[in-house]
């Protein structure tokens, strides 16, 4: 599987709006309306990289209310849970 942050600049007066449109799009896990530099953060997972094409562009950017996109495609993921099990193995007693 591939995950894709989406950043999402939209009309100010369509963000709630938007956020659910986009919400609803299959391949779209969550979207987090935010302060900062864009309006919208979308977090989004695909089998493939064409989907993506098909996914941001075709979908998310004909979002009405929708005025750009930036996609960052992630490489690895990290969690504290997963960092802190990492630790723990072999760690018996201590």
């Amino acid at each position: 599987m591939i995950t894709a942050i989406v950043l999402v600049q939209v009309e100010a007066d369509a963000i709630p709006e938007a956020a659910q449109a986009i919400a609803d799009i299959e391949g779209v896990r969550e979207v987090y309306s935010c302060a900062g530099d864009v309006d919208l953060i979308a977090s989004v997972r695909v089998a493939a990289h064409e989907d993506l094409a098909d996914l941001i562009p075709a979908k998310i950017g004909k979002v009405p209310g929708v005025l750009s996109t930036v996609t960052h495609i992630a490489f690895r993921s990290y969690s504290k849970a997963e960092s802190e099990s990492a630790f723990d193995i072999g760690v018996e007693g201590a």
